[in-house]
């Protein structure tokens, strides 16, 4: 065969299994818009459906598990699956469903994102599937990227300061052997956002202004862009950094295509600059 005829290796895609939002600001339409922003072919597998808009969630369907995986089974199947992005799992059958394939396909990354509380103050983590995030999925993420209230629910801590982050950071950890990022969005530490990095060679924060600002999907396009990164080969500090500065140019760029004041972020200016 003529060398320049053999086909070059596919691309590495990046894969969200998370939640829908019909209001088209965060989740699986937040995750997508960040992969193509990024110049990466987005794969989708949806653990449910919600009816929400940008003044809060209205509904919650969740398909049966045996169609989740059926819908994951089938990225795997036919595309070069660089990092996987994790979102909504609003139950315990989903967690588990998820955590099988993970098993089964073993990617290179998985970023874990661990969507407790929307940005609205919904709720979409049922209380009994916490412990299985815990237990099952917390342990084969490459990289944590928790808010406060998420770390407080996935430690048992109270993070009410600088020291108390620190531990936190130190207890992520420790439950779970990859890179952890711990978003300081909700913690008062003057005018600045200090977000926390730990991995196995050591920490690093990363600190930017604060925006009097409110986005919807910060979180989801955060862990997005990090996958992203990862597909495109950036070392993890490096597409954890990057991710960051990215989410703060789409915030600034935001705009507001609803009745409520939150912000839905501008994925595709915030790549261009």
């Amino acid at each position: 065969m003529d060398p320049a005829a053999t086909p070059s290796p596919s691309p590495a895609s990046a894969l969200t299994i998370a939640g829908s939002d019909s209001g088209g600001g965060a989740g699986i339409q937040a995750d997508l818009r960040t992969f193509a922003a990024h110049g990466v072919h987005g794969l989708c597998a949806i653990t449910a459906l919600t009816a929400q808009h940008t003044r809060g969630v209205t509904a919650v369907h969740v398909p049966p598990a045996g169609f989740l995986r059926a819908q994951i089974d089938a990225c795997f199947d036919d595309f070069r699956v660089g990092a996987v992005k994790l979102g909504m799992l609003a139950s315990t059958d989903v967690i588990h469903a998820v955590a099988d394939a993970l098993e089964a396909h073993a990617p290179a990354y998985v970023v874990l994102d661990p969507v407790m509380v929307a940005t609205s103050g919904a709720k979409l983590l049922e209380d009994e599937a916490l412990e299985a995030l815990r237990t099952r999925l917390v342990p084969r993420a490459h990289l944590l990227t928790p808010n406060i209230p998420e770390a407080e629910l996935l430690t048992g801590m109270r993070i009410g300061d600088a020291a108390a982050a620190e531990r936190a950071l130190e207890a992520l950890r420790a439950m779970g052997g990859g890179a952890v990022l711990l978003k300081g969005g909700h913690l008062a530490e003057g005018g600045e956002v200090v977000d926390r990095y730990a991995d196995g060679a050591g920490q690093a924060t990363l600190r930017h202004p604060r925006l009097d600002l409110e986005g919807h999907g910060t979180g989801c396009t955060l862990a997005a862009a990090v996958a992203a990164g990862l597909c495109l080969g950036k070392a993890m500090p490096v597409a954890v950094a990057d991710a960051v500065d990215y989410v703060g140019r789409a915030l600034r760029g935001g705009i507001r295509p609803g009745r409520g004041p939150i912000l839905v972020l501008d994925h595709f200016g915030a790549a261009a600059r």
